[in-house]
């Protein structure tokens, strides 16, 4: 899953979770793929080697490799969020780390806290949020619809826990 609560005691006071979204393409992938890629799209032009369309051809097809290159690096910048929430009998603390702009950050004393699960009224199905101190927040919308029910069964339970 692609978040990780600091303890393992659900009973702990003092509790962290961090959610971040999946990335598929690891760094030696990226490279194999772009590589795979280039290789594949250069076996038409082999028939053209020694030719002056070889170089008439060439350049749309380093055109075409570089616009995939541009496209999978921005993808993976744009994919570097990382979500904390810091969870005590007092506070709830949830910081936004975006991967261009400023952080955004949300707090909240715990007992008036609510996590809600709003199955088909949120941009995805089953949308995760927090409520409280006149707000309400998302938390963990670039999960999977199966994490993000598993996530607000684990919240919900954690929550209850340190607020008792």
């Amino acid at each position: 899953m692609p978040y990780r609560w600091t303890t393992d005691d659900p009973a702990a006071t003092d509790q962290e979770l961090r959610l971040w979204p999946h990335n598929s393409l690891p760094p030696t992938g990226f490279a194999a793929f772009i590589l795979a890629t280039f290789t594949l799209a250069t076996i038409p032009l082999y028939g053209l080697l020694g030719t002056a369309l070889l170089w008439g051809l060439l350049p749309f097809l380093l055109l075409a490799l570089a616009g995939l290159y541009y496209a999978l690096r921005r993808n993976e910048a744009d994919r570097r969020i990382l979500e904390v929430l810091h969870l005590t009998p007092e506070d709830m603390h949830l910081v936004r780390h975006n991967p261009r702009g400023a952080d955004q950050e949300w707090h909240c004393n715990t007992y008036w806290a609510r996590v809600a699960m709003h199955q088909k009224d949120g941009p995805v199905p089953f949308y995760v949020t927090l409520a409280g101190a006149g707000r309400e927040v998302e938390i963990g919308a670039f999960l999977s619809e199966d994490e993000r029910k598993a996530l607000y069964a684990e919240l919900s339970e954690r929550v209850s826990r340190v607020r008792a």
